[in-house]
């Protein structure tokens, strides 16, 4: 099977620039790169699905094809669009609903995770004290009494 590599670019564009999108504060760039993400999702779905043939009904065919195409890849992206809508529009309300309380599209640093980050920057640093520290006088290659297995003749 070859594949052209033209598909291949634009498939790595969108997702390329869907990642730089998602990454953003700005919650319409973050709806932007969701969509361009879903949009490389079904092209790469596509671009997998192999290529065109006969219709998947038996006993049709078309402009001479000796395969039949594979139907899973066309209901696959119709799902992954449905799904993609789905998000967009809970985003999309999620931003509307944002812009409503705080009249700005940007989202900042949110307070708790930052007292929360702060106890776990702390609570590390008690973890690495009580740690319990390997003894360096028993800790040799030679067997220990409790390496052995009771009873078995080649341990002795």
């Amino acid at each position: 099977m070859t594949t052209s590599f033209v598909p291949l670019v634009l498939l790595g564009g969108l997702t390329s620039a869907g990642v730089y999108l998602l990454l953003e504060r700005n919650l319409t760039r973050m709806l932007l790169g969701l969509l361009l993400i879903g949009n490389a999702i079904n092209l790469l779905i596509l671009i997998v699905g192999g290529p065109s043939g006969n219709p998947p009904v038996r006993g049709r065919t078309s402009e001479g094809h000796t395969t039949t195409a594979d139907p899973l890849a066309q209901a696959m992206i119709l799902t992954a669009i449905v799904i993609t809508m789905g998000i967009a529009a809970f985003v999309l309300a999620m931003a509307y609903r944002t812009y409503r309380l705080t009249t700005e599209e940007e989202v900042g640093d949110d307070p708790e995770d930052a007292k929360v980050s702060e106890l776990a920057a702390l609570d590390t640093a008690a973890v690495e004290e009580d740690r319990p520290r390997p003894d360096r006088r028993r800790d040799t290659d030679a067997p220990d009494e409790l390496d052995a297995l009771p009873g078995y003749e080649g341990s002795k």
